[in-house]
């Protein structure tokens, strides 16, 4: 007898049966080795763990560009092109069957300034892969770097995370550890116990999506407006698409892992330090309306924190999309980055690059930072410098610029600064704008800077510790 209930109990844990489980923890696991696991891996081949090593999904994408490499500037062009002509033909002719999908809307039918960055980066693709006109925007410095170096690496990447995110945001690995972590936030945080899946949404999805749920939350009465504006400034975490992008770009893809582990000490840090600080600390405590649903963080009784999580997790795995809708959610999510973020990464980047290389302007800015880089004893301080404040432009211009700095050591904290800074008015940071979030433009200048001020000793300290 006793036998027989120890066979039931592992066919059914706490209520879960192995179905259930399994359906959470297959597509979980794999999602997490694609986008986690590190495998050695350097240089185009593999090699034992002392060499490097990196993520399963950068060695897919260089499998890719090793194949239709020559083919991705023009597929960057046709991307960006057909953007704006759908965005314009939305804007004048407004047709039902893109008014009336809620997607589709969302993708093409832009405010006037989100039009006008999609107008200047079909402009700056153009000019640059047909090299006519304006030297300044297709040198190879300026829009052939970014057209020929950063944006091919962009195209494959969101291809390769938006078809395969899903494995990480559709069967409950976010709701597992977003219970798990409720008992975190709250004393640690001070935030409700649900942030933890906003912060993880960001990190495994995309920042913009954090900041969107954020909106949601406090729009619904589960945040109030200070909450939300710690959220959204302090836990819309840089994705690890991005970050991946970003490490190749200063070409250290080996270190990844380690670049994961010191942005995620950084944001950790941050998050306790600066919601103390001006201007969040002064944010208005308060709920925009009223809701008898708000979470009250409470474990059911009979259930432990694991249990509960694990329950939570299996019935979002439960509702997970069939094989033709995970396909379809991986589509739109691809066209979600190629038409949302090609374009404001080809204007706002080609524009970041001529003010950096064309005037004084971000040597300038950078120049009181060089003393504090100097006492870090961080190699080329006066050339980093230039990179730091490029950042609250676009996050990915600190890496572009600094591509060509020869110490690793110093790509590799222009790498991990530009993406603990978060707040980049390319995307994020023109999209809190825009939300009902109270955050303003000056807070958040101020709160990049706090950011970069608090990040930049330790992320020198953990790199002097790996190189």
């Amino acid at each position: 007898m006793d036998i027989i209930k120890a066979s039931a109990a592992s066919r059914d844990i706490s209520g879960i049966n192995i179905r259930q489980f399994l359906k959470f923890f297959i597509p979980s696991i794999i999602g997490l080795m694609l986008f986690v696991f590190p495998i050695p891996y350097v240089d185009g081949k593999f090699v034992t763990y002392a060499e490097g090593f990196t993520i399963p999904i950068s060695v897919l994408k260089d499998y890719i560009q090793g194949y239709i490499g020559d083919l991705l500037p023009l597929l960057v062009v046709t991307s960006i092109m057909i953007t704006l002509c759908c965005t314009l033909y939305t804007k004048i002719m407004k047709p039902a069957f893109i008014v009336n999908n809620a997607f589709l809307n969302n993708l093409l039918n832009v405010t006037t300034p989100w039009l006008i960055i999609r107008m200047l980066g079909a402009f700056f693709v153009v000019v640059t892969y047909f090299k006519f006109g304006f030297e300044a925007i297709y040198s190879d410095n300026i829009g052939g770097l970014i057209l020929y170096e950063l944006m091919p690496i962009l195209f494959i990447v969101f291809f390769l995370a938006g078809l395969l995110l899903p494995l990480l945001l559709d069967f409950g690995l976010l709701e597992f550890f977003g219970v798990l972590l409720s008992k975190v936030m709250r004393p640690l945080f001070g935030l409700p116990g649900r942030s933890s899946v906003d912060c993880l949404t960001s990190w495994l999805g995309d920042g913009t999506i954090g900041v969107l749920l954020t909106d949601k939350q406090l729009e619904g009465g589960f945040y109030t407006k200070k909450e939300a504006a710690i959220i959204a400034t302090s836990f819309s975490a840089v994705s690890i698409t991005f970050c991946l992008v970003v490490i190749s770009q200063v070409k250290l893809e080996s270190y990844f892992i380690n670049m994961i582990g010191v942005v995620a000490l950084c944001g950790i840090v941050c998050a306790l330090i600066v919601p103390r600080l001006l201007p969040l600390s002064r944010i208005e405590d308060t709920y925009t309306i009223e809701n008898s649903d708000r979470d009250h963080e409470t474990i059911p009784e009979g259930k432990t924190l694991f249990t509960h999580s694990l329950h939570k997790a299996v019935q979002k795995a439960d509702k997970s999309p069939s094989f033709l809708t995970f396909l379809r959610d991986g589509l739109k999510n691809i066209l979600d980055m190629w038409i949302g973020i090609l374009p404001v990464v080809m204007a706002i980047g080609t524009m970041g690059l001529i003010v950096a290389e064309e005037t004084p302007v971000f040597d300038y800015l950078g120049m009181p930072f060089i003393p504090f880089l100097e006492l870090l004893n961080i190699p080329f301080a006066a050339e980093m410098s230039k990179t730091i404040m490029v950042g609250f432009a676009d996050m990915f211009l600190p890496a572009i610029i600094g591509s060509s700095i020869e110490s690793e050591l110093t790509r590799f904290v222009i790498a991990c600064l530009s993406v603990s800074q978060l707040i980049y008015m390319s995307e994020v940071g023109g999209l809190i704008l825009g939300t009902k979030i109270p955050v303003s433009f000056f807070q958040l200048l101020v709160i990049f800077l706090l950011r970069t001020i608090i990040s930049l000793p330790i992320i020198a300290v953990c790199a002097h510790m790996i190189f």
